[in-house]
């Protein structure tokens, strides 16, 4: 199922919804290991270096996503909350980055599959709608999910 994306009912909101044909044990795993992240996090094109990562509640997450322009786009992730395997919740910037946001990312399992919800909330609707036309933060959003979606597939197959 492809990714969806909505205004929700706030203005200053970004949910990205795609159901994955994986055990959200899986999903999750996905997305909290910096091996699998390296794999698959970011739009089309991009690949992602990460520094650091401490995945905890206070911990954060520093990386690097190299643009297909050969852009480096620097990010600063701090962990609020982690319950494994259904729920992670963060804050993306710092006072230094140009988008700052709140992201909540719920693993439902819907009879073996995965929903996965990511809801990005920004200060003001003129900041999403900042990060929208900037830097196509709608579409990526769709992308990253797509890409995840490939990558835990290939989790998902035996080893041969």
């Amino acid at each position: 199922m492809d990714a969806r994306n909505s205004a929700d009912e706030d203005a200053r909101a970004i949910v990205t919804t795609r159901v994955f044909n994986a055990p959200r044990e899986l999903v999750f795993a996905a997305w909290t290991d910096p091996k699998h992240l390296a794999q698959w996090w970011g739009p089309n094109g991009f690949t992602t270096t990460t520094s650091a990562f401490d995945m905890r509640p206070g911990g954060v997450w520093r990386f690097v996503m190299h643009g297909p322009d050969g852009r480096d786009y620097q990010n600063r992730i701090v962990f609020d909350e982690i319950v494994k395997p259904e729920r992670l919740v963060y804050c993306h910037g710092d006072d230094a980055e140009p988008a700052q946001f709140h992201v909540t990312v719920t693993f439902d399992d819907v009879g073996g599959k995965t929903r996965l919800t990511m809801r990005a909330l920004f200060p003001s609707a003129a900041a999403r709608d900042r990060v929208v036309k900037d830097y196509g933060a709608a579409e990526g959003a769709q992308q990253t999910l797509a890409r995840l979606a490939e990558y835990v597939t290939t989790m998902a197959q035996p080893a041969q």
